[in-house]
């Protein structure tokens, strides 16, 4: 935050450490930051960007804070992709575009699509394509991963989505700094917090070639709800991916042919 406060890039605050404040703005942006984190808000917010998979993304109040644990679903994709040659992947749901634009950065041969319901989420994503020199390779657009795919949308060979996934009942009970400052078009998942699993799983396979895959990312406890859905959906080879503490937090398929 002390170098956000400053106003300056970090080669500039380096440069110019010995200076007087003279203004006193950096003393009064500082100490308001500090207040903020005080009362909760997350240093993403207060400092607008965030690191993801090495990738410096903006970040604002219009979309969720990327977590280490969608890193594993970062993770498995690339590797599943690596034996894709010039894939084509969906990112439903991308809020941030972390996970299609870790994609990108690692999978050069891919192209990829960012589609969110919200203009300002999708603006936030368009600012992070251009930050991390993407423009080549990924693009966004506006759909409802809830609604069936719009016509002329094209095939894809990835379908990969971290959807909302917590139950409405229990929002009220998550953590100030989650409840009070993200989104709750990125947290709510409808009331048993499977909606958007269901919707996409069955919807949304049309625009799966034969043997594309559809990965998604859930919640504690969800692994197996999911993976019914998938199986009920269809899809095949249905693998479980754990996170750093053993917790199932990505599920893949395949879709058969």
């Amino acid at each position: 935050m002390t170098v956000k406060a400053s106003g300056k890039t970090r080669e500039q605050f380096l440069r110019d450490a010995r200076q007087y404040d003279t203004s006193g703005a950096f003393q009064n942006s500082l100490e308001s930051m500090l207040e903020r984190r005080i009362e909760g808000e997350p240093v993403a917010y207060i400092v607008g960007e965030w690191e993801f998979f090495g990738l410096p993304l903006t970040i604002t109040k219009d979309v969720m804070i990327p977590r280490v644990d969608s890193e594993v679903l970062a993770t498995a994709a690339i590797m599943l992709l690596r034996k894709h040659d010039g894939a084509r992947v969906i990112d439903l749901c991308s809020g941030s575009g972390c996970l299609g634009l870790a994609i990108a950065a690692h999978v050069l041969s891919c192209r990829v699509v960012l589609a969110d319901n919200s203009q300002r989420t999708l603006a936030v994503a368009r600012g992070n394509i251009l930050r991390n020199s993407l423009t080549r390779t990924v693009t966004n657009i506006e759909v409802d991963a809830l609604e069936p795919p719009p016509p002329l949308l094209g095939s894809f060979d990835m379908i990969v989505s971290n959807p909302p996934y917590i139950p409405s009942g229990d929002i009220a009970g998550l953590d100030a700094s989650v409840r009070d400052y993200e989104p709750l078009s990125a947290l709510d998942g409808g009331p048993d917090g499977l909606r958007f699993y269901r919707n996409i799983a069955t919807n949304w396979a049309s625009v799966l070639k034969d043997g594309g895959i559809l990965a998604f990312e859930c919640g504690i406890g969800q692994s197996h709800a999911v993976r019914a859905i998938m199986m009920l959906a269809g899809f095949q080879e249905i693998t479980t991916y754990k996170d750093t503490l053993g917790i199932e937090r990505v599920i893949t398929g395949i879709k058969g042919t």
